[in-house]
C-alpha cells in the first residue's frame, strides 16, 4: 500500500504503526478511525469519538431496577411468623449461634 493513503480504508501494518505513530494519530483525528494489524486488527480513534460511542456507565442499582422482572407478584413470608431459623444445628447441645461450637474451633460428634 502507498504510504500517503489515509482514511478508514487503510490498514497499517504493525511495523508501519510503530514507525509512523504520530502520523497515524493525526490521520485518526482528521480522517477518521485508523486500522492497525492484519491478523488481529485494532482501531485507533480520538478519545472524544470513543466517549461519544461508548455506552454510558450504569450503576448496578439502577440496572437492577430497570431490568427487574415485571408482571407477577412475589410472595413474601410474614416477618412476624415463628418460622424455623436456618443454619442452627440442634445437635451442638444448645450452643446455638454464639455458644461454644459457633466459631468452628470445636467439633462435636
Amino acid at each position: 500500500m502507498s504510504a500517503d493513503v489515509t482514511g478508514t480504508d487503510r490498514v497499517w501494518t504493525v511495523a508501519e504503526a510503530k514507525a509512523r505513530l504520530s502520523h497515524i494519530l493525526r490521520c485518526a483525528e482528521e480522517d477518521g478511525p485508523q486500522r492497525i494489524g492484519t491478523r488481529r486488527t485494532f482501531v485507533i480513534v480520538p478519545e472524544h469519538v470513543w466517549r461519544e460511542r461508548a455506552e454510558p456507565e450504569m450503576h448496578v442499582g439502577r440496572w437492577l431496577v430497570e431490568n427487574m422482572p415485571r408482571g407477577y407478584e412475589l410472595e413474601l413470608p410474614d416477618r412476624r411468623s415463628s418460622r424455623p431459623i436456618p443454619f442452627i444445628d440442634d445437635d451442638i447441645g444448645g450452643a446455638g449461634a454464639g455458644g461454644a461450637g459457633a466459631g468452628g474451633a470445636e467439633h462435636v460428634s
